[in-house]
């Protein structure tokens, strides 16, 4: 108060409140209310606010410091604010009379004046006087704001007079006015300002107010302000008033009569409880509590101002009236709910119309409590009802209260649920009555609409009766039925002309003319005609067919789990004890490790560098790790030693890994030339079949001796060399450090060898070697067809049921090995049972000593595939033809089964092949001795078939070993190469001819599976028939690897001059064989967009083979041969391709023939397939390989998904052997020259950039201009939209998207399909989503221009020199912005489809490189054929790189965001199924050349992000 005192203050005026005071004689039972004026004066807040205030005091609280003895109160004061602050402090002071509780009279006081004289003082002391608050206060004053009356003394500036307008209590209101008279009076002689309030207006009486009034009137300058303390009204402009007259300068304020002013504050509080309310609403938890809720809002304006106006109580109140309309609330939904689910829970328990139709609630209540499943509908409550217990807060319950059902509600359900089971049963008869009718229409044929049919049935008393919704649905269920049926028969009857389809290699695709021929076949069927309104689905299943019998496997057989492989691996799984023969116990209880042996390889010094670091970061050669101790053996070797693979691998040293160390391009290009030698040796040798699969991990080693210009380029080598391998790459990682080696670049690398070897174990399965494989003397592969009306243990009992039957090798669940004697000795026969498509793939490339072809006589299509099958089959391998059916009585009664069964065993006559039939009903037949005699003549030409399987082996390898450079992935081989790229975008198709774990025999000799360059080193290659199968087995398709560049050499003798000539004519009259290493021009029938090869690797190089080697574009298999000094006869691709055998002059000897040829029946067969379509060829122009070409044979093309127009049967190269005869050259050159030159124009163009035609029907949606397939409102294509739609919901995290090749027969009928319907839906037609993404990449392919104009490419080039990031991102954005709109939109999208495709690298493996490696020869469709070109392929890449990465930035004002880290950018190995094969070795790179590192640096792809 002292410091206040110093400061300039505004006024301070005391006023004292004064009224009728007394005993109850003198005012009744109640006050005047006085104390609730000053109470709602100076404490206007409700809660603040005190109705009851009693003068009846105690002595002891009479003499408290509240009251102090003294007949007056000080209430506190109140600060008035105005515009600048507080405006003035009114001091209020109440004058009344306390009564003692025991006498009931006046307590004495200091001043014994009475009342009126009293109340009339204008100074006022009393020492320590504290305010007062309210009645509760007195005695208990420490519990209360304690604030004494300003230095104990005050002087009254004014009066407040109260006068009651009640009806009052006991008190004549004359009484009150005469008291009030006197009081007047005397306050009028301190000539001090009053003021009348007329109290209680509330509860006011009119002729009181009116008499308060007059009284007033009487009076000089006497105002009368209406108030009521109750509803806050008045009340502080009666004390304003006073201060006016106190303060004359002050503004007279307004003195509104009370029903105005009380409108005016009921208003406020109406405002404020609406706001109030709603805030409140907000909570619709009704378990909330006020509380919690109220510390939630005590900061809301809203809720501040309501508790000032009508008080927490009232807050409460209508907080609890809100849950309670919450829970309410609740209550009736949830009642709700159980009353909609009553009728489900009636269908689960009263769902018999006959045993409800008569019984009452009460009754069927009884009934559904003993059914079992009454618990699982209702809950029987404890406490009821429910609506009062905790179950309404058991949301998860969905169980109905059982009261619940004593309601009126729950018995009007039970009686609709009766009268819906009447109807329901009705109509459900209806339906079945209108079923039996249309089954009675025999006009009505598969895919018929059901406008044509209704007319025929709508006079139909069921029809009638039924709804038009129940009418269709049946009609629509009638036509599935029929449908399926249709289709059902349709493939039988393709299943019933095999030897339309199966004339081909596997992986092959037909031509325009072999579809031509199949429809002309087929059309003449009544089964192909059934489905004439069906032409979409029909052409479907064609295409379906076509693709599975060109690409099978067991999952994607067309009889699904009825295939044959299936069956019999789940029979030998059950009926033998597998047996482990070839697990190697090195990786054995690989989880619990606790020694790893470390080889580690590098280059001057450097292996022996990182071992002394890892020893130094052990202790006593323990290393921690992940809070593991390992025991580490460490066998550090130069790379330049000559004991190098000696070392590697010993008896008492087994590494699990090994760390390969370089910090130079010269010592990573040293690196991958011993990795290639490692690799060959563990392949060729096999000491140990594991060795193939060493984990090898590359290091890089930090340039601690100055900053190194070449790091960059460095750790951009080691990635690629470490993708090549499918082996991780360990990086420098940031920062500056003194060592070469990092701790956690060691830690990294061995938590890389433990994973490896974690898998190892579980993933190497162990490939049979000749070795392993001689345990079996004869190798029997037995065929069935799939879905075979018979079942699998009637074919295997012969071999099951016998005492030496046992389980095969492990890894082969489809084999079994049996001990018989067969003459003089015991022999091993090892039977491998597969169905037919799956033996395909082994027929030619496996060694087979004998099949057993089994038919079911119950089926055509049985018959026709063991036709198809058989007509294929070399006439040296002995056969064994089984038919099965269910006894002998079927051959007499059965007409069809006789029929079956009689050509069977002509055909076997025919070939002289043995023949039997299996009785499912006999048990004779089930024993082995039915194959004896089989057995024993296989085993008399056992010498004869492995001498000529090993001939035409020798024959394979000789070519493969020959090779220039690896075979065209288009050739029609089924061996496979993958193309020169990092990342092959259509890589081997992800189907096995005989499924994942099939793998019958090896190649005779491993020696085939390497080929020797002119220095004499050997490099593995991809020819021999079981690495063509891992590759087709492996879904997983992994980086191909370019081969190491050959070095010609000097002392090798150059050709005849006129064998050269006859082999420059057989490549002038078939150029479309040569290999396509990136023509001069794209040919026809290569799909230019699916060509993902690196450019500089895939050029057909002339310089260094011309005048050494020389290259034959290919022999009939589509394979390269390089001629050495010899002539070279290539004769082995008659075998597979229907051709009549030829005999191989150069040799001497006679090829095996086929079967087809042995047989009438089958030949017949063929032949009359042919003459249907071909009506003008003779029989030697359709079989027979002499002469001319043959039509309608097809080439094995991974090019075109589905038709391949081309003529692969041509002379010169195709002849019998290639001679050296002038005179034989000089016809040849003269026979045809007219097609030498058609064949050298397409070379002339090579500015044209033409889409390939891979469609064999009229669209006039894809290769249209991009323009003509847009529109404004819809910027993007439709079926790019359903392509990206598709892949981004169901296969965004597809491993290797749009790097694994889909089904290209499914991606040609996804483009098919949206020409005839533009609104398909792809969920709908079941393809995988690789087809999709391919059908999308084929869209863009075959755009007549690219995505990316041509115009912009070298502004791109260009501007992806720039070394400065952010100078080089703007200016691609600048470049982008030229594109034309349409162009702009599409590329936009499809890159922001590619970015979020890239988002998930870390499953799907796709990094924003790997994408930009699979699609930019699809975008910018570059120019193969012009050298310039080839020094910037790398940059064209990474322009696409850019673009995915920076998508946000170049087309959404986004920030440039970072490069992610190269290796975590690449995913490392965690599954070492993703590995290459162990028995597939890779082809190293070429050796890293600096000097040409050097000069492409300033194009290096690593800056361009």
């Amino acid at each position: 108060m002292m410091a206040k005192n110093k400061e300039p203050r505004p006024p301070s005026y005391a006023v004292s409140v004064v009224g009728l005071s007394g005993t109850e004689k003198d005012k009744g039972n109640c006050g005047v209310g006085k104390s609730c004026l000053c109470n709602r004066f100076v404490r206007s807040k409700a809660d603040e606010y005190y109705p009851e205030h009693t003068s009846v005091l105690s002595t002891i609280d009479f003499g408290g410091r509240v009251v102090n003895n003294d007949h007056f109160l000080y209430w506190g004061d109140v600060a008035q604010s105005g515009e600048e602050g507080i405006d003035c402090r009114i001091h209020v002071i109440e004058q009344t009379e306390f009564i003692d509780d025991q006498t009931f009279l006046p307590h004495r006081s200091t001043n014994l004046q009475p009342y009126i004289k009293r109340a009339a003082a204008s100074k006022l002391q009393s020492a320590e006087k504290l305010m007062y608050i309210c009645t509760d206060q007195l005695g208990l004053e420490q519990d209360f704001e304690q604030k004494q009356m300003p230095e104990g003394k005050l002087n009254i500036d004014g009066f407040l007079l109260c006068i009651d307008v009640s009806q009052g209590c006991n008190r004549k209101f004359d009484d009150q006015l005469k008291f009030v008279n006197n009081l007047y009076i005397q306050l009028s002689k301190s000539k001090k300002p009053i003021i009348i309030a007329a109290t209680k207006c509330d509860e006011c009486v009119d002729h009181y107010l009116r008499e308060v009034q007059a009284f007033a009137s009487n009076k000089k300058n006497l105002v009368v302000v209406e108030t009521s303390a109750r509803f806050n009204v008045n009340v502080e402009t009666c004390f304003t008033a006073l201060v006016q007259m106190m303060d004359k300068t002050r503004g007279k304020p307004k003195i509104i009569p009370y029903l105005d002013a009380y409108k005016t504050q009921r208003q406020l509080v109406v405002t404020a409880t609406d706001k109030f309310e709603k805030l409140v609403q907000t909570v619709r938890d009704y378990h909330a509590t006020w509380k919690t809720v109220s510390n939630k809002l005590k900061n809301h304006p809203d809720y501040e101002e309501y508790i000032n106006l009508e008080g927490t109580k009232k807050a409460k109140n209508t907080f609890s009236k809100h849950i309670e309309q919450l829970k309410q609330e609740h209550i009736r939904k949830r009642k709700e709910e159980y009353i909609n689910a009553l009728p489900r829970a009636l269908n689960t328990l009263l769902s018999n119309l006959d045993e409800i139709e008569l019984l009452s609630w009460s009754e069927a209540l009884k009934v559904m409590e003993k059914r079992p499943d009454f618990q699982s509908c209702f809950v029987v409550l404890e406490k009821t009802p429910w609506d009062e217990t905790d179950h309404i807060d058991k949301v998860n319950d969905r169980r109905i209260p059982f009261d619940l059902l004593n309601t009126l509600e729950a018995e009007k359900v039970y009686q609709n649920h009766v009268q819906h089971l009447i109807s329901e049963k009705r109509r459900v008869e209806m339906k079945e009555k209108f079923k039996k009718t249309l089954e009675k229409i025999q006009f009505i044929s598969p895919g018929q609409p059901w406008e044509e049919v209704i007319c025929f049935v709508v006079e139909d008393e069921a029809f009638k009766y039924i709804t038009d919704g129940d009418s269709k649905e049946v009609y629509a269920r009638h036509q599935r039925e029929i449908v399926e049926k249709a289709k059902e028969e349709f493939q039988e009857m393709l299943f019933e002309h095999s030897e339309l389809f199966y004339d081909l290699d596997l992986n092959a695709t037909p031509s325009t003319d072999k579809m031509s021929e199949i429809h002309a076949v087929l059309s003449e069927e009544p089964r192909y005609k059934a489905l004439q309104k069906l032409a979409p689905d029909r052409e479907s299943l064609l295409l379906k067919h076509i693709g599975f019998v060109y690409h099978p496997t067991k999952e994607t057989c067309l009889s699904g789990q009825n295939c044959m492989d299936i069956k019999v691996e789940e029979l030998l799984a059950n009926s033998l004890l597998q047996q482990d023969h070839g697990r190697s116990n090195l990786y054995h209880d690989s989880a619990n490790i606790d020694k790893i042996n470390l080889f580690i390889l590098g280059k001057d010094g450097l292996a022996q560098e990182l071992a002394n670091e890892i020893r130094t970061q052990s202790t006593d050669d323990e290393y921690a790790l992940d809070g593991k101790i390992y025991e580490l053996d460490l066998r550090p070797v130069d790379a330049k030693s000559p004991y190098l693979l000696t070392q590697l691998w010993t008896s008492a040293f087994k590494p699990h890994g090994c760390f390969c160390v370089f910090n130079s391009i010269e010592s990573l290009t040293f690196i991958g030339e011993c990795i290639a030698k490692i690799r060959a040796e563990a392949s060729q040798i096999r000491r140990d079949r594991y060795m193939a699969n060493l984990s090898f991990t590359l290091i890089l080693a930090n340039q601690r001796d100055s900053v190194s210009k070449n790091l960059p380029i460095l750790r951009h080598q080691g990635q690629q060399l470490a993708n090549k391998l499918q082996c991780p790459f360990v990086d420098v990682p940031a920062g500056t450090y003194p060592r070469k080696f990092n701790e956690a670049q060691i830690k990294q690398a061995l938590r890389g060898v433990l994973e490896a070897v974690k898998h190892n174990f579980d993933v190497v399965s162990p490939v049979p070697t000749i070795k392993d494989l001689s345990e079996a003397d004869l190798r029997i592969v037995m065929c069935a067809m799939c879905g075979d009306p018979f079942s699998v243990d009637l074919i295997l009992s012969p071999f099951l049921d016998s005492h030496s039957c046992s389980a095969a090798q492990a890894g082969q669940n489809n084999s079994l090995m049996l001990d018989k004697i067969i003459g003089e000795k015991r022999r091993r026969i090892q039977i491998t049972i597969l169905s037919y498509h799956s033996s395909i793939g082994v027929r030619k490339d496996e060694l087979v000593h004998g099949y057993i072809l089994v038919y079911s006589a119950k089926r055509k299509a049985s018959m026709g595939m063991l036709r198809a099958f058989l007509s294929e089959v070399q006439d040296t391998i002995p056969v064994q033809l089984v038919a099965v059916t269910d006894s002998q009585a079927d051959f007499f009664e059965n007409e069809a089964i006789k029929e079956l069964m009689t050509e069977g065993e002509h055909i076997a006559t025919e070939i002289t092949a043995k023949f039997t039939a299996l009785y499912s009903l006999s048990q004779y037949h089930r024993q082995t001795e039915v194959f004896t005699l089989f057995f024993s003549d296989v085993l008399e030409k056992k010498s004869m078939i492995e001498s000529s399987y090993m001939s035409d082996s020798t024959r394979e390898s000789t070519h493969t070993s020959e090779d220039v450079f690896p075979r065209s992935p288009r050739g029609g081989s089924l061996d496979y190469n993958y193309p020169d790229s990092e990342d092959d975008a259509e890589g081997p198709p992800p189907y096995s001819p005989i499924g994942d774990d099939v793998r019958l025999l090896p190649a005779p000799s491993d020696r085939s599976k390497y080929r020797l360059d002119l220095e004499g080193n050997e490099y593995p290659v991809h020819s021999t028939p079981i690495n063509c199968h891992d590759h087709e087995r492996n879904h997983k398709v992994p980086p191909p690897i370019k081969p190491k560049p050959l070095v010609p050499r000097t002392n090798v003798k150059k050709l005849d001059p006129n064998l050269l000539k006859t082999i420059e004519a057989g490549i002038g009259k078939n150029p479309r064989k040569q290999p396509s290493r990136v023509p001069a021009a794209p040919p026809e029938d290569t799909e230019q967009s699916d060509n993902y090869a690196e450019p500089i690797d895939t050029i057909y190089k002339h310089k260094g083979f011309a005048d050494d080697i020389y290259a034959v574009p290919e022999d009939s298999q589509n394979r390269i041969i390089k001629v050495r000094n010899s002539i070279v006869i290539n004769t082995q691709g008659e075998e597979e391709n229907g051709f009549s055998d030829r005999v191989s002059k150069s040799h001497g000897e006679r090829r095996p023939s086929k079967y087809k040829y042995k047989s009438k029946t089958l030949f017949s067969k063929a032949k009359s397939y042919y003459r249907r379509t071909h009506s003008d060829a003779s029989d030697d122009e359709a079989f027979t390989t002499s002469k001319g070409k043959r039509k309608g044979r097809h080439r094995g093309s991974e090019e075109d998904p589905l038709l391949s127009p081309v003529e692969t049967w041509k002379g010169g190269i195709d002849n019998p052997a290639i001679t050296s005869d002038q005179e034989l050259d000089e016809k040849k050159m003269k026979k045809k020259p007219h097609k030498v030159k058609e064949d050298k124009k397409p070379k002339k163009k090579t500015k044209t950039f033409n889409p390939p035609i891979r469609r064999n029907w009229e669209s006039n949606y894809f290769g249209m201009p991009l323009q003509d397939l847009v529109t404004p409102e819809k910027p993007i294509p439709l079926f790019v939209e359903k392509c990206v739609q598709f892949i981004e919901d169901t296969g965004l995290c597809t491993e290797g998207l749009y790097r694994v090749s889909g089904n290209k027969t499914d991606q040609d009928n996804i483009q098919k399909q949206f020409d005839q319907d533009h609104n398909i839906s792809l969920e709908s037609m079941g393809v995988t989503v690789n087809a999709v993404a391919g059908a999308l990449k084929a869209f863009f392919a075959d755009l007549p221009d690219p995505l990316v104009p041509y115009s912009l490419h070298q502004e791109l080039l260009e501007t992806s020199k720039i070394m400065d990031k952010t100078e080089r991102l703007h200016e691609l954005k600048e470049i982008v912005k030229k594109f034309h709109p349409v162009n702009y939109e599409v590329f936009k999208y499809i890159i922001t489809h590619l970015n979020r495709v890239s988002q998930q690298y870390k499953t799907n493996y796709m990094t924003a490189d790997n994408l930009s490696i699979c699609f930019w020869p699809t975008l910018m469709r570059p120019d193969f054929e012009n050298r310039e070109f080839l020094s910037t392929t790398k940059i064209h890449q990474s322009v696409i790189e850019t673009f995915i990465q920076q998508c946000q930035f170049f087309f959404y004002n986004g920030e440039i965001v970072e490069a992610p880290n190269a290796v975590a950018c690449q995913p490392p190995p965690s599954n070492p199924v993703q590995m290459v094969e162990p028995m597939v070795p890779l082809q190293l790179p070429p050796p890293l050349q600096p000097q040409l590192i050097q000069s492409q640096l300033p194009a290096d792809p690593l800056g361009i992000i």
